[in-house]
């Protein structure tokens, strides 16, 4: 049999790594005391350092990702119904093949 596979919570994370950051404990003390194989706290760790640069961006990079990415899920939105309309006509017109 496998390991059983655990969750953590993102608050839960962000303390480990906090404790593995401040480097007073090596890494195999904190897996140990938290009960988390070393490599996770490894990947952890990294996970946080190349995040860093996007915590102190810009309001205005994050608000221009955010008009983008909303106006992306409308074009998409848009392009579902055309597509949606479209079928219905075809259906209506007897033109399409239903698969088996």
């Amino acid at each position: 049999m496998g390991q059983i596979r655990r969750k953590h919570s993102p608050s839960f994370k962000a303390k480990v790594v906090l404790e593995l950051l401040k480097e007073t404990k090596s890494v195999s003390e904190l897996a140990s005391e938290y009960g988390v194989h070393p490599n996770l706290l490894h990947r952890w760790r990294r996970e946080v350092l190349d995040s860093l640069p996007i915590v102190f961006s810009s309001k205005e990079s994050w608000a221009a990702q955010k008009a983008e990415y909303e106006q992306k899920i409308e074009e998409l939105y848009t392009e579902i119904g055309r597509l949606s309309a479209q079928l219905s006509w075809l259906k209506k017109k007897g033109l399409t093949f239903e698969s088996e």
